[in-house]
């Protein structure tokens, strides 16, 4: 698929999302997401249901983050809000956090989420992780949850944030990789709104921020994904009729097993972390 069309499939599956039933990236059901993800009950407490609900990450990325009262914090792909209003407990007042999003029912719906949570150091940008409505060399984190695979120009990705944090800024994101995807696997478009087809092995990933001149780049945290996992982050994009992409009944069973078969194993999460030099 080209650029501009892999973008709008993506904005129409995440657009669907958030006022519907079904999953996001990652392909958790709605509001399962943080079960999966690491998030601690006193970091969800004063945070809206909605922005809970409307999670599609694979991880939190702002687990063992050092982010710091004062700091300025970025999220890409910042969906309906849960790791913004996490970062704006731990900014502060004086801190200030940043959400870019391309879709403007998550867009819509963070902003709501923002105004419930009565937070005054979060605002959210329309626009793309690949082109970040950002200054150079202005903040001190950036984050993400479980959407630059998404990216089609993830060396460009790598290349904003890289461009946007001022020196000695670190970036710490949670993700897809995987590796040996089969051709039928990085076709089929149902996979790619899964967070799946998109992906690239975690080597590229490392590389890709080395390239883009950041230095001491480590994965913190790993969880392969098996066989019954991979189903089901499956079989929630077929549930879901994402983007009016529709199986008939009779081939769900049979597409199922072919991708849990396809990629048992060849899926993992992990967080991220890397720094700007001085």
């Amino acid at each position: 698929m080209e650029e501009k069309e892999i973008h709008k499939q993506v904005k129409q599956a995440y657009g669907m999302a958030v006022s519907g039933p079904s999953a996001g990236c990652c392909g958790d059901p709605k509001g399962t997401a943080v079960k999966w993800a690491g998030y601690g009950a006193e970091e969800l407490s004063s945070i809206p249901s909605e922005a809970v609900e409307n999670s599609f990450g694979c991880g939190n990325p702002l687990a063992f983050a050092e982010v710091k009262p004062g700091q300025t914090v970025v999220d890409l792909g910042s969906g309906a809000g849960i790791d913004l209003l996490i970062a704006s407990s731990r900014v502060g007042l004086n801190g200030k956090v940043i959400g870019v999003d391309m879709t403007d029912e998550m867009i819509e719906a963070a902003n709501a989420n923002i105004q419930k949570a009565g937070v005054s150091n979060v605002e959210v940008r329309k626009g793309l992780i690949e082109a970040l409505p950002v200054d150079d060399n202005s903040v001190d984190w950036v984050i993400s949850n479980c959407v630059i695979n998404l990216s089609p120009d993830k060396p460009k990705v790598f290349s904003e944030i890289a461009r946007v944090l001022r020196p000695g800024g670190t970036m710490q994101v949670s993700d897809l990789v995987a590796r040996d995807l089969p051709d039928r696997v990085v076709e089929d478009p149902l996979l790619y709104n899964s967070c799946i087809a998109g992906a690239i092995s975690e080597e590229e990933y490392i590389a890709g921020l080395q390239a883009a001149g950041l230095i001491d780049v480590e994965v913190i945290e790993r969880l392969a994904y098996d066989g019954m996992q991979v189903r089901l982050i499956a079989k929630s994009e077929v549930d879901s009729d994402v983007g009016g992409i529709e199986l008939e009944e009779s081939e769900v069973d049979e597409w199922l097993n072919r991708v849990k078969h396809d990629l048992a194993g060849r899926i993992m999460s992990i967080k991220i972390r890397a720094r700007k030099p001085e």
